[in-house]
């Protein structure tokens, strides 16, 4: 059981997982998010993951977390997103380790209704920090062109052309992308792709529709990008008894 709601934090979803007995397998699939997460009395960042994760769940287990949009997980952690990049990391190996066990010792105290503001107001106090004392270099200088180059991506713009309407060379760009989305511009259009095609495929598009709508050469190359960043065949993963959430960390 999973629901999410948007925090007033910009670029920030606040979600809340609910394990069910007998389906404790869940697929994270990647898209470019970070996460700050709240999960069996442990504080977790999810780095950007450049493939599908599988977490198991233990029945009855209840966690929440906020869900950071691409490019805003460096100012709230401190480092650039390519240092977490398809890492699961405990929050205290990143934030100061006093900051980190006061945030898990209000969060264990909390109602589970009360947890996600708990991790909203201490999010904007690092925000805060982060606005007057940037820490991880060419993150911030993206900001705000990464929100361009997330919209232009994931229309499926060039990376050519996103270079040239946000001012940099193409390697510049994707430097800047390394730290403030954890992979290259290539890479993010990719996630964000698959995205957009999955979406097509839930709503009932047929799959060749699909692969011409989402920007793929043809179909037989939708199906290899789905096994490539899903790690599982389309059908498998559109199956009803399939625990898979898009980019959501439960």
């Amino acid at each position: 059981m999973y629901r999410e709601r948007r925090s007033n934090l910009a670029g920030t979803v606040v979600w809340e997982r609910r394990a069910v007995a007998g389906a404790d397998l869940v697929r994270v699939l990647p898209d470019g998010c970070m996460d700050l997460l709240w999960r069996d009395g442990q504080l977790l960042i999810a780095g950007p993951d450049t493939r599908a994760h599988l977490v198991r769940d233990r029945p009855g287990a209840v966690h929440v977390g906020l869900r950071f949009a691409p490019g805003v997980g460096p100012g709230v952690f401190g480092l650039p997103a390519s240092e977490l990049r398809d890492q699961r990391v405990p929050l205290d190996e990143v934030w100061p380790r006093t900051e980190a066990a006061r945030l898990a010792e209000l969060l264990a105290k909390a109602e589970v209704a009360g947890r996600a503001r708990v991790l909203e107001v201490a999010v904007a106090a690092r925000l805060r920090v982060a606005e007057e004392r940037p820490a991880c270099g060419d993150a911030y200088e993206l900001v705000p062109p990464y929100a361009r180059v997330v919209a232009g991506l994931g229309a499926g713009g060039t990376v050519a052309a996103l270079a040239r309407e946000v001012g940099l060379s193409e390697r510049q760009l994707h430097r800047r992308c390394l730290a403030a989305f954890g992979y290259g511009p290539k890479t993010l259009a990719r996630v964000l792709r698959l995205g957009r095609a999955l979406d097509l495929a839930r709503a009932g598009v047929a799959g060749a529709e699909v692969a011409a709508r989402a920007g793929y050469a043809d179909q037989a190359h939708f199906s290899r990008e789905v096994r490539a960043l899903a790690g599982v065949p389309l059908t498998e993963l559109l199956s009803p008894t399939a625990q898979s959430r898009d980019g959501r960390e439960p």
